[in-house]
């Protein structure tokens, strides 16, 4: 497969700024490789509804100028409806366990939980943060989330360390088992 198309489907993947060396490490490719694909990609997509972002050490696939009113239209109905079940549930657990990544989100939850964690992004309930160990994005809750929510400080919350311990044992559980 073309290096464009991978670096184009890691970019998707991942939705999220990448680390320039980090694709040329991953892929295993020259700087001068890179940016032969980079250059393709950025071609190939001036026809499409994304495009490639690009500053000095990252790069990210975003959604194309000419359809940001679309974008707009789309986020704004989006903030009117309901979180919904699945919403509330990924909420609680980031209240619970903040900061936290979206694989733990997904571990706990047992499915994806991409769509969800922007819906809540999106609305200004939660907050992504780069973890200093190098694990990509961490989630935590928005001030504004706490002060909705009647609480300045999330181990206000309603039985906060029960339910933390609860996690903690899940999480010791499912860890385990992997082993």
């Amino acid at each position: 497969m073309p290096i464009d198309v991978l670096i184009e489907g890691f970019l998707f993947y991942k939705s999220a700024p990448q680390k320039k060396q980090t694709i040329i490490k991953i892929f295993d490719i020259s700087e001068e490789d890179f940016t032969q694909a980079l250059n393709i990609l950025k071609e190939r997509l001036k026809m499409g509804a994304t495009r490639v972002v690009e500053t000095d050490t990252e790069i990210q696939l975003v959604t194309c100028p000419e359809i940001a009113p679309v974008i707009e239209a789309m986020r704004k109905n989006e903030l009117k409806m309901d979180i919904g079940k699945a919403g509330a549930e990924t909420l609680a657990i980031i209240l619970y366990r903040a900061p936290i990544s979206r694989a733990e989100i997904d571990r706990i939850r047992g499915v994806n939980s991409s769509f969800i964690l922007r819906n809540l992004l999106i609305r200004g309930l939660v907050e992504r943060t780069n973890d200093k160990t190098g694990g990509g994005f961490k989630f935590s809750v928005t001030p504004a989330l706490l002060a909705y929510l009647g609480v300045t400080h999330k181990h206000e919350l309603p039985d906060f360390a029960r339910i933390s311990d609860v996690l903690d044992q899940f999480n010791t559980d499912f860890t385990n088992k992997e082993t």
